[in-house]
């Protein structure tokens, strides 16, 4: 007689066959959910239906990993839980890490983990409703899962490991086969986004956008890379210096000073103040402060060099600008979305310290920050800065903006402290020049009114309708920050211009931020577009002062890359080769190349270069490899050859 199984019997059945691929789908939402922080239906209609590919590719691996697990174990429970951890976790580190710095969860991020969840903690972000939610749901379906799979078939050990086998090849077959082969994925619709990783994020998902930068860990050598190539160019540099016909800068104090006259070897101080831009601009814009946040600043200007820095970043990656104002390297060329200082500056590298101190500097960097973050513990020795005062080391110093970082922010007064204590410590352990750099804290995003009392805040007066009052609030944070800013520079000038020997201080900001949650600030006043994009929200401000010239100089807008070779330009320092390389560059090609935008010489932006133009960017980008990951030919040409022992 034939067994028919009873309807319960193959209900039971029907649900164990539908629990991995619904389970994992509600995994992979939840995951999103996770890392935006909500799901509306604007998230869904504007980002994820418009990309079904990327999130099916995602459940689907979700799934291939509850099968392969559950093959191996025949424990339902195990790969219901480890297939919801792969989701979950990333975006949980995802959501933090943007929250902090502004950009997605990337690979390079992953030795990063133990000290983003210092910062997290730091900075007051505490656990998240989507968090708790998501933890309750991933709960029940484990428990749900023991239940149902509860008395199932054992199967025998061959059997077991042939499906384990079936699905583990899946696995591979998926992430090699395709989340790693860009061609692939880009067939299937999910582009590369070179200039901004959260948009990537948003448009793609956490699972499939932090695969798919796998691919960016790669360095392809320009074709064309050789001894040769590189002499070539630097014997142009060599013939170019012969035929210059006048200085870039025709008021500067190198300009105006026979060679034989002029200070050969000042202090150098670079201070990288976080998010800064004279924010005074907008009074242009209808807006009205109760106090002139930059009075420093444009009294400043008129005896010195100024202009704009065009930044690679915005809404975070300081790191980046940091990079190449101290390297002269552009970001550009390397990965889209990597770190530098995380993945590329692991052996002692060609900067601006490393070459002073080949001239006689001793060299340091002072950051209000933990030591650890964008490893510039490990990142800052290997470009010739030799003592490092993190926030480890720093004591008694002042902290504001309790609201997001409950553990506060140190102030950039207590950093003027800081900087003038560290000089003088150097200059009395020895007589030999000095270079220091320095990056402040103080005003790191979030924004919100409520990080300063009434009483020390700047007020916002007058501002374009349609605002609403937590921006406003936000601008009023932001430009309390800024008159701070300020207010240390004018204390680092007054201190240094009192000082016995020859002082250069090159002050910028690492980039523009969202300013509350959009950027509604930018666009109801007309200041720029919405667009991270959008150059004006690259170009932040530049000042090059010295205690011994008074010139006023108009440097328009130059690359962060090029302001380590036009500071030593301005002041006729010695410059090694490759920085006259960067001069030449700009006199001859463009203001900067910054990820797909050319800033022409004229100022406009275009997204396009000529043939001129390519030209002289693949050359940068050989000097470039050679200096950063080849075999450093061109160390022996700048009296670098100690570091040519890292090389490749």
């Amino acid at each position: 007689m034939t067994h028919h199984p009873s309807a319960a019997s193959l209900r039971l059945h029907g649900a164990r066959l539908l629990f991995p691929p619904a389970a994992t789908l509600l995994f992979l939402v939840l995951t999103e959910y996770i890392a935006r922080g909500t799901l509306s239906g604007d998230t869904l209609v504007q980002y994820i239906f418009p990309h079904p590919e990327a999130y099916l590719l995602a459940w689907g691996l979700l799934f291939l990993v509850w099968m392969a697990v559950d093959w191996l174990t025949r424990f339902a429970p195990l790969a219901t839980l480890l297939s919801a951890l792969l989701g979950c976790l990333p975006a949980t580190v995802d959501f933090y890490i943007l929250q902090l710095r502004g950009e997605p969860f990337l690979p390079w991020d992953l030795m990063q983990v133990s000290e983003a969840a210092g910062v997290a903690s730091a900075a007051g972000i505490h656990v998240q409703t989507s968090m708790v939610v998501s933890g309750v749901v991933v709960l029940a379906l484990t428990v749900g899962s023991f239940f149902l799979y509860r008395g199932r078939q054992k199967l025998p050990w061959v059997q077991r490991l042939a499906g384990f086998a079936a699905s583990t090849a899946a696995t591979c077959a998926l992430i090699f086969g395709v989340f790693l082969q860009p061609a692939v994925t880009q067939s299937l619709g999910i582009l590369p986004d070179a200039w901004m990783q959260d948009r990537y994020y948003r448009y793609y998902g956490v699972i499939t956008s932090f695969l798919t930068n796998l691919t960016n860990l790669e360095i392809d050598k320009p074709e064309d890379y050789s001894e040769e190539a590189v002499n070539a160019i630097l014997d142009d540099v060599e013939a170019g210096e012969k035929y210059t016909t006048g200085p870039v800068w025709p008021g500067s104090y190198a300009a105006q000073t026979p060679a034989d006259e002029r200070v050969k070897q000042p202090t150098i101080l670079y201070v990288m103040d976080e998010s800064y831009w004279d924010v005074s601009e907008l009074e242009q814009y209808g807006f009205r402060f109760d106090t002139d946040v930059s009075a420093n600043l444009h009294a400043l200007q008129q005896t010195s060099a100024s202009g704009r820095v065009y930044s690679p970043s915005f809404g975070g990656g300081t790191c980046d600008v940091e990079f190449e104002a101290l390297t002269g390297y552009s970001v550009s060329y390397l990965p889209s979305g990597s770190k530098p200082y995380q993945q590329h500056v692991t052996r002692p590298m060609f900067a601006l310290p490393s070459y002073l101190k080949t001239q006689g500097y001793q060299t340091a960097a002072v950051h209000c920050f933990w030591a650890k973050y964008w490893s510039r513990d490990t990142a800052y020795p290997n470009l010739g800065l030799d003592d490092f005062i993190s926030l480890e080391k720093m004591h008694s110093v002042q902290k504001v903006r309790r609201h997001y970082w409950t553990t506060g922010l140190v102030t950039d007064d207590s950093m003027a402290d800081q900087i003038i204590g560290q000089y003088e410590t150097m200059k009395a352990q020895s007589d030999a020049p000095v270079f220091l750099h320095a990056v402040t804290m103080q005003n790191h995003t979030n924004y919100n009114k409520d990080n300063y009392p009434d009483d020390q805040r700047v007020k916002v007066t007058e501002a374009p309708a349609g605002l609403k009052a937590s921006t406003v609030g936000a601008l009023e944070d932001f430009a309390t920050g800024i008159r701070d800013a300020d207010a240390m520079l004018g204390r680092l000038t007054d201190y240094f211009s009192q000082v016995d020997e020859p002082v250069i201080l090159v002050f910028w900001g690492d980039h523009y931020n969202p300013i509350d949650s959009g950027y509604d600030i930018y666009t109801r006043s007309g200041y720029a577009s919405g667009s991270s994009a959008d150059p004006r929200l690259h170009q932040t401000t530049l000042l090059i002062w010295s205690n011994y010239s008074d010139r006023a100089v108009d440097l328009g807008t130059i690359a962060a890359y090029d302001i380590s070779p036009v500071m030593m330009e301005l002041f006729g320092l010695r410059q090694p080769a490759y920085f006259q390389f960067l001069g030449r560059q700009l006199r001859a090609a463009y203001r900067a190349n910054t990820r797909g935008t050319i800033l022409e010489k004229d100022g406009t932006a275009s997204n396009e270069l000529t043939p001129l133009q390519q030209k002289w960017s693949d050359e940068h980008w050989l000097l470039q490899y050679d200096l950063m990951f080849g075999k450093g030919y061109a160390l022996s040409r700048m009296g670098l050859e100690e570091l040519s022992e890292g090389a490749d």
